[in-house]
Protein backbone atom coordinates (compact mmCIF):
# COMPACT_ATOMS: atom_id res chain seq x y z
CA UNK A 1 0.00 0.00 0.00
CA UNK A 2 1.97 2.96 -1.24
CA UNK A 3 -0.15 7.00 -1.44
CA UNK A 4 1.65 10.01 -1.73
CA UNK A 5 0.76 10.04 2.50
CA UNK A 6 1.76 6.39 3.12
CA UNK A 7 5.41 5.37 2.60
CA UNK A 8 6.98 1.86 3.35
CA UNK A 9 10.04 0.79 3.17
CA UNK A 10 13.43 -0.91 4.71
CA UNK A 11 15.46 1.09 6.92
CA UNK A 12 19.18 1.82 5.85
CA UNK A 13 20.65 3.16 9.08
CA UNK A 14 23.79 5.74 9.27
CA UNK A 15 25.49 7.91 11.72
CA UNK A 16 25.77 10.97 12.67
CA UNK A 17 27.06 14.27 10.73
CA UNK A 18 26.19 12.68 6.99
CA UNK A 19 27.93 14.96 4.67
CA UNK A 20 26.83 16.01 1.71
CA UNK A 21 30.16 15.25 0.23
CA UNK A 22 29.54 11.44 1.35
CA UNK A 23 25.99 11.77 -0.70
CA UNK A 24 27.16 13.17 -3.63
CA UNK A 25 31.46 12.55 -3.93
CA UNK A 26 33.18 15.39 -5.46
CA UNK A 27 35.29 12.78 -7.34
CA UNK A 28 32.08 11.87 -8.97
CA UNK A 29 30.47 15.25 -9.82
CA UNK A 30 31.14 15.44 -13.48
CA UNK A 31 29.55 12.43 -14.23
CA UNK A 32 25.62 12.20 -14.58
CA UNK A 33 23.28 12.32 -12.01
CA UNK A 34 23.17 8.43 -12.10
CA UNK A 35 26.14 7.61 -12.53
CA UNK A 36 26.76 9.99 -9.37
CA UNK A 37 24.06 8.43 -7.57
CA UNK A 38 25.54 5.10 -7.79
CA UNK A 39 29.02 6.80 -5.78
CA UNK A 40 26.08 7.70 -3.08
CA UNK A 41 27.38 6.67 0.30
CA UNK A 42 29.74 4.20 -1.01
CA UNK A 43 32.36 5.96 1.79
CA UNK A 44 30.00 4.63 4.66
CA UNK A 45 28.53 1.79 3.14
CA UNK A 46 29.83 0.64 -0.47
CA UNK A 47 27.18 -1.83 -0.85
CA UNK A 48 24.66 1.21 -0.27
CA UNK A 49 23.93 2.22 -4.03
CA UNK A 50 23.70 -1.54 -5.42
CA UNK A 51 21.65 -3.03 -2.85
CA UNK A 52 18.84 -0.27 -2.01
CA UNK A 53 15.71 -1.05 -3.55
CA UNK A 54 12.78 1.65 -4.76
CA UNK A 55 10.82 2.57 -1.62
CA UNK A 56 13.50 2.48 1.13
CA UNK A 57 14.43 4.87 3.60
CA UNK A 58 17.32 6.33 4.81
CA UNK A 59 17.51 6.83 8.96
CA UNK A 60 20.33 8.45 10.68
CA UNK A 61 21.47 10.51 13.19
CA UNK A 62 22.15 14.57 13.68
CA UNK A 63 23.39 17.05 10.93
CA UNK A 64 22.03 14.74 8.02
CA UNK A 65 23.15 16.98 4.90
CA UNK A 66 25.73 18.97 6.30
CA UNK A 67 28.55 20.69 4.02
CA UNK A 68 27.79 22.53 0.64
CA UNK A 69 24.51 23.45 -0.56
CA UNK A 70 25.00 20.34 -3.36
CA UNK A 71 21.88 19.48 -4.25
CA UNK A 72 22.87 16.59 -6.17
CA UNK A 73 23.11 15.08 -2.69
CA UNK A 74 19.22 15.01 -2.44
CA UNK A 75 18.86 13.91 -6.17
CA UNK A 76 21.19 11.20 -5.82
CA UNK A 77 19.06 9.37 -3.11
CA UNK A 78 15.72 10.51 -4.81
CA UNK A 79 17.58 8.18 -7.69
CA UNK A 80 18.11 5.67 -5.86
CA UNK A 81 15.12 5.38 -5.41
CA UNK A 82 14.75 6.32 -1.47
CA UNK A 83 11.17 7.19 -0.67
CA UNK A 84 12.34 9.52 2.65
CA UNK A 85 14.89 10.56 4.86
CA UNK A 86 14.54 10.10 8.57
CA UNK A 87 17.07 11.72 10.69
CA UNK A 88 17.70 13.41 14.31
CA UNK A 89 18.09 16.58 12.82
CA UNK A 90 18.80 17.97 9.15
CA UNK A 91 21.03 20.83 7.74
CA UNK A 92 18.74 23.37 6.58
CA UNK A 93 19.94 23.76 3.35
CA UNK A 94 19.78 19.92 3.24
CA UNK A 95 16.47 19.96 4.49
CA UNK A 96 14.98 22.47 1.68
CA UNK A 97 16.94 20.52 -1.24
CA UNK A 98 15.39 17.18 -0.44
CA UNK A 99 11.59 19.11 0.03
CA UNK A 100 12.37 20.52 -3.61
CA UNK A 101 12.68 17.79 -5.24
CA UNK A 102 9.95 15.55 -3.72
CA UNK A 103 11.72 13.90 -1.27
CA UNK A 104 10.22 13.66 2.25
CA UNK A 105 13.20 14.78 4.84
CA UNK A 106 11.78 13.97 8.92
CA UNK A 107 13.45 14.91 11.86
CA UNK A 108 12.40 12.46 14.21
CA UNK A 109 14.81 12.72 17.94
CA UNK A 110 14.02 8.81 18.25
CA UNK A 111 15.61 7.69 15.06
CA UNK A 112 18.36 6.15 16.67
CA UNK A 113 15.87 3.56 17.87
CA UNK A 114 15.60 2.44 14.37
CA UNK A 115 17.86 -0.96 13.52
CA UNK A 116 18.99 -1.15 9.77
CA UNK A 117 16.55 -3.41 7.91
CA UNK A 118 13.83 -2.60 10.12
CA UNK A 119 10.20 -2.31 8.45
CA UNK A 120 9.15 0.95 8.48
CA UNK A 121 5.52 2.76 7.48
CA UNK A 122 5.43 6.43 7.73
CA UNK A 123 2.31 8.55 7.40
CA UNK A 124 3.28 11.84 6.68
CA UNK A 125 -0.18 13.48 7.06
CA UNK A 126 -0.73 11.87 10.51
CA UNK A 127 3.06 12.34 11.62
CA UNK A 128 3.32 8.73 12.50
CA UNK A 129 5.93 6.55 12.22
CA UNK A 130 5.37 2.54 13.16
CA UNK A 131 8.27 0.09 13.10
CA UNK A 132 6.79 -2.95 11.97
CA UNK A 133 9.71 -4.74 12.63
CA UNK A 134 9.70 -4.12 16.25
CA UNK A 135 5.91 -2.42 17.02
CA UNK A 136 7.20 1.02 18.26
CA UNK A 137 5.74 4.03 16.83
CA UNK A 138 6.77 7.48 16.78
CA UNK A 139 5.22 11.10 16.34
CA UNK A 140 6.98 13.99 14.44
CA UNK A 141 5.37 17.17 13.57
CA UNK A 142 3.99 16.90 10.13
CA UNK A 143 4.57 18.81 7.37
CA UNK A 144 2.77 21.99 6.32
CA UNK A 145 0.06 21.32 3.95
CA UNK A 146 2.13 23.42 1.86
CA UNK A 147 5.37 21.47 1.74
CA UNK A 148 2.86 18.17 1.77
CA UNK A 149 1.28 19.49 -1.77
CA UNK A 150 5.18 20.38 -3.19
CA UNK A 151 5.91 16.39 -2.62
CA UNK A 152 2.72 14.89 -3.71
CA UNK A 153 3.99 16.78 -6.82
CA UNK A 154 6.90 15.57 -7.45
CA UNK A 155 8.80 18.36 -5.69
CA UNK A 156 8.82 22.21 -6.23
CA UNK A 157 9.31 22.37 -10.19
CA UNK A 158 6.74 19.79 -10.81
CA UNK A 159 4.00 21.39 -8.82
CA UNK A 160 5.03 25.03 -10.46
CA UNK A 161 4.82 23.32 -14.28
CA UNK A 162 1.80 21.24 -13.38
CA UNK A 163 0.01 24.94 -11.72
CA UNK A 164 0.55 26.43 -14.83
CA UNK A 165 0.07 24.05 -17.38
CA UNK A 166 -3.48 24.25 -15.83
CA UNK A 167 -6.56 25.12 -17.63
CA UNK A 168 -7.31 27.25 -14.94
CA UNK A 169 -3.76 29.20 -15.59
CA UNK A 170 -4.22 29.81 -19.03
CA UNK A 171 -5.07 33.16 -20.96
Amino acid sequence: MSTPDIIRGRAWVFGDRIDTDLLAPGHAMKKGPEALAMHCLEAVDPAFAREVERGDIVVAGEDFGIGSSREQAAISLKLLGVSAVIAKSFARIFYRNAINIGLPAIPLAEAGDIAAGDRLLVDLSKGELVDETTGEEFAFPPLPDHLTAMIEAGGLMAQLKARFNAPEAQP
